[in-house]
């Protein structure tokens, strides 16, 4: 009886699509990658980065859509977000909301990050699957310090969300509570637009 049951299992396990050890041994690299990012597990990070051929460093949580440079972000390592931006990470990879490692930044006050980002090619206007800009976030969280920073780098006070169709300029301005940040946003120049090269008629 033990033995139909094994027989069973084994004859059952591929069609119900149970991955094999190898393949899930080789699908996985990416969440070890991540895993141990999040563990600062160093020796395993510089180790698996530097397998011939590796092209984990913009691995995304399946679950989450975070990449590594989310995950270090989020737990203010301005070490280890120069290390995975040396190695090749993409500044502007969003998670599943749509938020890239920049926005993220911004959201949890990390100031100091915003520079070290946008070196490394972060685009200031790329916005979440909400249209929100870090600037629109920086405005919503009245940080002074943080909205000069980014107009510094090329922030467009004027590129609106999708939500209420509103820019950093217009939430400054509704809202009012920091007379600095309205004043900041107001007399913050408009961003020339380039003109779209097409076919002339």
């Amino acid at each position: 009886m033990r033995i139909r049951l094994m027989l069973a299992a084994a004859i059952l396990t591929p069609a119900l699509g149970v991955a094999t050890p190898s393949f899930a041994q080789g699908q996985s690299e990416g969440y070890k990658f991540l895993s141990a990012v999040r563990d600062a597990k160093n020796n395993d990070v510089l180790e698996m980065l530097g397998r011939p051929g590796s092209n984990i460093i913009n691995t995304r949580d399946v679950t989450s859509g975070e990449g590594a440079l989310h995950i270090v972000i989020k737990r203010s390592d301005e070490v280890y977000l120069r290390f995975l931006l040396q190695k090749g990470a993409d500044a502007n990879l969003r998670d599943g909301k749509g938020n890239t490692p920049l926005l993220l930044a911004v959201t949890l006050g990390q100031t100091g990050m915003i520079p070290i980002l946008t070196a490394a090619g972060a685009n200031p206007n790329l916005a979440n699957s909400a249209g929100e800009t870090p600037l629109i976030r920086a405005v919503q969280r009245r940080d002074v310090g943080m909205i000069r920073v980014l107009l510094t780098e090329g922030a467009d006070p004027d590129q609106a969300d999708i939500m209420a169709g509103m820019s950093a300029r217009d939430y400054a301005k509704q809202d009012g509570r920091n007379p600095v940040v309205t004043k900041l946003l107001a007399d913050a120049p408009k961003k020339v637009k380039k003109a779209v090269s097409g076919p002339k008629f």
